[in-house]
């Protein structure tokens, strides 16, 4: 049976919405780090596990080239202290979080790297970080005692990293179709419940889903910005985004990443799309979506959307999944 997780970008309201969350039935909330767009991850899910006493806390994705291995060991390890058995981590190579500075993901050596850096420090071993021996050297009961075993999970989408997640984390976070042969393998969704009646061309559901189909735009950019092209109304978008100096044109494609369409530029995305790059359809259209991609392999659903009206969109996913 699927469980069921809603992810929350870190802002000013989170902390409620988790407290929601909780109160709906989710089995998890997860917060990426993103720390371009709101507040910072880790203080964030401090502020939640104090806020909360049952649901699950996830911090994902972490990208590791925002901390060194002994900061990113310590946050788990003091969120563990806070909740116990109630954190897991998971790790990617980065997409708004590397684009946003201009840089491409990371490889999936230095992935394999720092996750297993990580581990090691979890374990309370001395692990080679930078030329130099590093480890935990808090005295008694400044740190939970090692090890410490939040399960650390993987987030990708292609071949190998898939083969990487079976090789060195406790289970896959997958970006797009879900991946057999995982005790742990959560599908990363967004999108939004229609009303009996409704199509994506409402106000209400043009609204929330415009920031989320501008993802798709701001990813085919990042890849090539001449295929912007091939999605409907590419070329007035791209032309759009090409009249910002190209020095800081990658920090206006991804402001607003997910959230809102305040880059000045995604307001010309087309939602007609949105069923075939977001989660959205009917109940009955997503519950037949759920049910094939737990046949395919998942174990378990992120459910995210914009920022619009978070609230609803947590009730109606919650609906859906008959929690």
């Amino acid at each position: 049976m699927l469980t069921y997780a809603f992810r929350l970008p870190p802002g000013p309201n989170t902390v409620a919405y988790a407290v929601a969350a909780e109160r709906l039935g989710y089995e998890r909330v997860w917060c990426p780090e993103v720390p371009a767009f709101g507040h910072d991850t880790w203080v964030t899910l401090a502020r939640i596990a104090e806020q909360t006493s049952r649901i699950g806390i996830g911090a994902a994705v972490l990208i590791p080239s925002y901390r060194h291995p002994l900061a990113q060991a310590c946050a788990i390890a003091t969120l563990e202290a806070l909740a116990p058995g109630r954190l897991w981590a998971g790790f990617g190579t980065g997409f708004t979080g590397r684009a946003g500075l201009a840089q491409p993901p990371l490889s999936l050596a230095s992935m394999r790297q720092y996750m297993l850096q990580i581990r090691g420090l979890l374990r309370g071993e001395a692990v080679e970080i930078e030329g130099g021996m590093v480890q935990f050297l808090a005295s008694e009961g400044w740190l939970p005692d090692c090890p410490i075993t939040v399960p650390l999970l993987l987030a990708s989408q292609g071949p190998r990293g898939r083969q990487l997640a079976h090789e060195i984390a406790d289970g896959l976070i997958a970006l797009g179709a879900p991946a057999p042969g995982f005790k742990h393998c959560l599908v990363s969704l967004n999108g939004t419940v229609l009303d009996d009646g409704e199509d994506v061309f409402s106000p209400r559901a043009r609204a929330t889903l415009a920031p989320l189909v501008a993802t798709a735009y701001h990813f085919m950019y990042t890849r090539d910005p001449e295929s912007v092209k091939s999605l409907p109304n590419g070329a007035a978008w791209l032309a759009s985004v090409q009249k910002v100096p190209a020095p800081v044109r990658h920090l206006e494609v991804h402001r607003g990443h997910t959230l809102d369409i305040s880059n000045g530029h995604d307001a010309l995305v087309d939602v007609s799309i949105a069923p075939q790059v977001t989660f959205t359809g009917t109940r009955d259209e997503l519950r037949a979506r759920l049910e094939a991609l737990e046949a395919a392999g998942a174990t378990g659903v992120i459910f995210g959307a914009s920022a619009v009206d978070v609230e609803r969109e947590m009730r109606a996913f919650a609906e859906l999944a008959g929690l």
